[in-house]
């Protein structure tokens, strides 16, 4: 049996251990040297520009999908473009959300994280890699106002082409059934109207022979309604290519001025 000072001390190290692993930053690891740290006990992180502009919010660009091994090397060249230029990067973790209600709450906590208390721009440019076009297209839709523009590097932007309404379903605590009866009301593609009439601009490189996001479906259905709504909206279309780390993807010279562009422009008031 424990003495009463053993106890003492064994209680003590136990909470000392336990705030400890209350307090520690989130481990991830990032392709620049940036912060780590957690909003709303989500994994998010900031990485700095090289270059800071002085008198004016920080600009910055969205990255999605933040997933624990993402991103990733292969975005470390855009990102130095990027930050060289004294634009940031950030992003934060909200799981496999498909552009769920939930994960674009939590996409608006990070936002105020950063504008409100950190000092960054109210319009940033959102970058989605993937199934990131889901998160970003998501929560742009419903705050083009606090969007500088946009752009996707093989971006999902269709939630019926990928990952397909029955998967998804679970992530809008939905059936397939229910979500398929209000998908119009969800899906990034169908409410491209709000990003249209505020101006916002467009881009995307997409691969003809993308078989997992298939460019018809996603990029190249997009731009089509966007230009129908009157928005403008830049698509390259590198043949032969599919979903895959070609490094033309990631290495992408008009990727990188447009969203240079976008977000140093001066918003208008």
């Amino acid at each position: 049996m424990l003495r009463p000072q053993q106890l003492a001390t064994l209680l003590a190290l136990t909470l000392s251990s336990g705030l400890s692993r209350a307090v520690d930053p989130p481990r991830k690891i990032l392709p620049l040297a940036g912060e780590v740290f957690l909003v709303e006990g989500k994994t998010a992180f900031v990485i700095p520009p090289s270059k800071k502009l002085p008198g004016q919010a920080v600009p910055w660009v969205w990255y999605a999908p933040t997933l624990p091994s993402l991103p990733s090397a292969a975005e470390k060249w855009m990102f130095e473009q990027f930050g060289a230029a004294g634009i940031a990067v950030a992003g934060i973790d909200v799981g496999e959300s498909y552009g769920s209600p939930e994960g674009c709450r939590l996409y608006t906590a990070l936002h105020h994280e950063l504008t409100e208390t950190r000092g960054f721009a109210s319009n940033p440019v959102m970058l989605g890699r993937s199934r990131g076009g889901l998160m970003t297209l998501a929560w742009a839709v419903e705050n083009p106002d606090h969007v500088a523009g946009f752009a996707g590097i093989y971006p999902v932007c269709n939630l019926a082409s990928y990952p397909g309404v029955a998967k998804a379903a679970g992530a809008y605590g939905m059936t397939a059934a229910m979500l398929e009866s209000q998908l119009t009301g969800h899906n990034p593609i169908d409410r491209l109207a709000a990003l249209a009439k505020a101006g916002v601009p467009l881009f995307a490189i997409h691969g003809d022979d993308d078989k997992v996001v298939p460019l018809e479906q996603n990029s190249g259905e997009m731009r089509r309604r966007f230009e129908r709504l009157g928005g403008r909206m830049t698509l390259l279309v590198p043949p032969g290519q599919g979903h895959n780390m070609w490094e033309g993807f990631f290495h992408c010279q008009e990727l990188v001025d447009f969203v240079k562009s976008r977000a140093l422009a001066t918003p208008a008031p």
